[in-house]
């Protein structure tokens, strides 16, 4: 039984995470952005020759409308004005409360929240984000309907 309570031991590989956003040009994936290419180069040079990695995928739909993007960013204004709060730390708590982050642990062992861009949000997603929006605005007073 004990030996099943030993760890393994892997020298020869390192723990690594990359997380990064990727579009199909001509076939094949190419990095969105130069964030994403450095970012990936660097996840690749931790990597031990003849390691291996596991990999998940997810293709979003980012088919939100410019009348909920609007929408959104005009109520998350208003309840900035109505609570003193910074505009960014209202869209934050918009986004946690409606789903739109990702929680992981990075290399350090820290807990870090990813927030989902609005403008890479599906329409469904969006009315969720609306939805949460007039919420909140009715806890504080305010009609967003």
């Amino acid at each position: 039984m004990e030996h099943l309570l030993k760890k393994k031991t892997m020298s020869k590989q390192t723990y690594s995470m990359f997380q990064g956003t990727w579009i199909k040009y001509k076939g094949k994936l190419i990095p969105a952005n130069k964030v994403t290419s450095i970012r990936y180069q660097a996840f690749l040079d931790s990597l031990k020759e003849g390691q291996t990695i596991e990999n998940f995928m997810d293709a979003d739909k980012d088919d939100g409308t410019l009348p909920q993007l609007a929408k959104i960013h005009a109520c998350i204004r208003r309840i900035a004005e109505e609570t003193g709060n910074e505009p960014n730390i209202v869209k934050k708590e918009i986004k946690r409360r409606a789903g739109l982050t990702k929680v992981y642990k990075n290399d350090e062992g820290k807990t870090v929240r990813k927030y989902k861009s609005f403008a890479r949000c599906s329409k469904e997603e969006l009315g969720v984000a609306i939805e949460t929006t007039i919420r909140v605005g009715d806890l504080i007073g305010l009609n967003f309907r």
